[in-house]
C-alpha cells in the first residue's frame, strides 16, 4: 500500500469540481463527484431519529439502484428540519444533477451540510449547478464541501492486486457536532476497483465501527452524517468477492484511508488545539475497549485538561469507572504518552518537565491497560478549548 499525492478524482474513471455558487458568502460551497460509469455504492448514515432529507433521498436511491453516477453536495444550508418542503427541494435538487448528467435520477447521491432549519436557496443551487463541470478542478471539491474546518481532509493510497494498481482515494468535512455514530460529518470515497455494491456495503458496515465511530469532538451527532463509497471497475481488475485474499487486501485500503479522515476530523475540531488518541488495551473483548477509549476522549473534563497541558490523570480513570464496563478496577495502567501516570491502579512519580514535553505536544497519546483480556480498541478526539463555545455560540450570527 502506497500513499500517493492526489484528490477525490485520483481513482480512474472520476472526475470533480467545485465552486462558489452563494450558499455562503465567500468561500466554496458546491460541488460535484462524477464517475464516467455507474459505479457500485454503499452508504452509511447518522443514526440520529432526525434525519436531513438529502439522506434520506441518497440512502433510498443507494438502496433502489446499488449504483451511483455521481454524488453533488452544497455547504453552508443543512436542509435538515425543513419538512415537506425540504425533502420536494432535495429531489429536485437530485433530478437537476440527473437531467444535467443525462442519468436515471436514482443514480445520483445528494448531501448537505451547514445551519439546520433554512430552506435550500433554489436558484441558487441551479445558477451553481449550471457552472459544475466534468473533469473541473478536483481539489475544489474538498474546498467546497467545509464549514467550520480550518484544512482540507483528503488522502489516495494505491495498491497492487495481481498486476493491477488500483487507487482509492477519500475526502471529508467535520469539525463540530461530532459524536458519531458519526457526526456533522460527510465523507466521500472513490475507488477503481471492480467489487459489487454488496460486498462493498460489507466492508464499509464493518470498518465504520472502528474509524468513524470512534471518534467524537463535542458530544453531538448531527442530523447529516454520511459515508458514500463509490468503486467503478474501471481498473478492471477480477472482481473482489467476500471471504478471499483480495477482500482483505482492499479491506485493508479501506481501512486505512477511513482512519485516517477519521483521525484527521478529530484533529480539526472546532477550536482544538491538540489531538487524542486514547488506546485502551488487554480488554475482555473489543467492543468493551473501543467504547472504554470512547468514554476517555469524549470527557469533557479530560479534554479541557489535555487543552490546559494538565496530567490530570485521575479523570481519566473516572471516565473509566462510568464506562459501563464490567472489570476489576484494581489493577489498571494508565499512560500519557510513553509515561506512566498510574500502576496496578496506584499512583506513580513522573518527572514534571518530561510529562511537560508530553503534554505540550499537538498529538497525545493515552493508553490504558486493563490487564483484563487479550483485546484493544482505539478512539480518537480533541481538546476542548475557549474557541469551541465562541465558534458554536456565534454560529449564525
Amino acid at each position: 500500500m502506497k500513499v500517493i499525492n492526489g484528490n477525490i478524482a485520483s481513482p480512474l474513471g472520476f472526475s470533480a469540481d467545485g465552486l462558489h455558487a452563494g450558499f455562503k458568502k465567500k468561500k466554496l460551497d458546491f460541488g460535484w463527484i462524477v464517475s464516467e460509469v455507474p459505479a457500485s455504492v454503499a452508504g452509511v448514515y447518522t443514526t440520529n431519529k432526525v434525519i436531513a432529507a438529502p439522506l434520506i433521498v441518497t440512502k433510498n436511491s443507494v438502496t433502489k439502484s446499488k449504483k451511483m453516477k455521481a454524488v453533488v453536495v452544497n455547504s453552508g444550508v443543512a436542509n435538515s428540519c425543513t419538512g415537506i418542503q425540504g425533502m420536494d427541494d432535495a429531489y429536485t435538487m437530485q433530478k437537476w444533477t440527473a437531467d444535467k448528467l443525462g442519468v436515471d435520477p436514482d443514480w445520483v447521491g445528494i448531501a448537505s451540510t451547514g445551519v439546520i432549519g433554512e430552506l435550500l436557496p433554489m436558484e441558487i443551487l441551479k445558477t451553481g449547478l449550471s457552472k459544475l463541470v466534468v473533469n473541473g478542478n478536483s481539489d475544489d471539491f474538498s474546498k467546497a464541501i467545509l464549514t467550520t474546518d480550518t484544512c482540507v481532509k483528503t488522502i489516495a493510497i494505491t495498491e497492487m492486486f495481481g498486476r493491477d494498481e488500483v487507487t482509492m482515494a477519500g475526502t471529508a468535512k467535520g469539525s463540530g457536532m461530532i459524536h458519531p455514530n458519526m457526526a456533522t460529518m460527510l465523507a466521500f470515497i472513490t475507488c477503481d476497483a471492480n467489487i459489487s455494491s454488496d460486498t462493498l456495503q460489507l466492508a464499509l458496515s464493518k470498518i465504520v465501527e472502528t474509524t468513524f465511530n470512534q471518534i467524537t469532538v463535542d458530544g453531538d451527532t448531527s442530523t447529516n452524517d454520511m459515508v458514500l463509497v463509490m468503486s467503478n471497475g474501471c481498473t478492471l481488475n477480477p472482481e473482489i468477492l467476500p471471504d478471499t485474499p483480495e477482500f482483505e487486501k482492499f479491506s485493508a485500503m479501506l481501512y486505512f484511508v477511513m482512519q485516517s479522515l477519521a483521525k484527521k476530523i478529530a484533529k480539526d475540531g472546532e477550536g482544538a488545539t491538540k489531538l487524542i488518541e486514547v488506546e485502551v488495551i488487554n480488554a475482555p473483548d473489543t467492543l468493551d475497549a473501543r467504547m472504554m477509549a470512547k468514554s476517555v476522549v469524549g470527557s469533557s473534563l479530560v479534554k479541557t485538561a489535555i487543552f490546559g497541558e494538565d496530567p490530570n490523570w485521575g479523570r481519566i480513570l473516572a471516565a473509566i469507572g462510568y464506562a459501563g464496563i464490567d472489570i476489576p478496577v484494581d489493577n489498571i495502567d494508565i499512560y500519557l504518552g510513553a509515561i506512566p501516570v498510574m500502576l496496578q491502579s496506584s499512583p506513580v512519580h513522573f518527572d514534571d518537565e518530561e510529562m511537560q514535553d508530553v503534554m505540550h505536544a499537538d498529538e497525545i497519546k493515552i493508553t490504558v491497560d486493563l490487564h483484563a483480556g487479550d483485546a484493544s480498541g482505539m478512539a480518537w478526539g480533541c481538546d476542548l478549548s475557549y474557541d469551541y463555545v465562541k465558534i458554536n455560540a456565534l454560529y449564525r450570527t
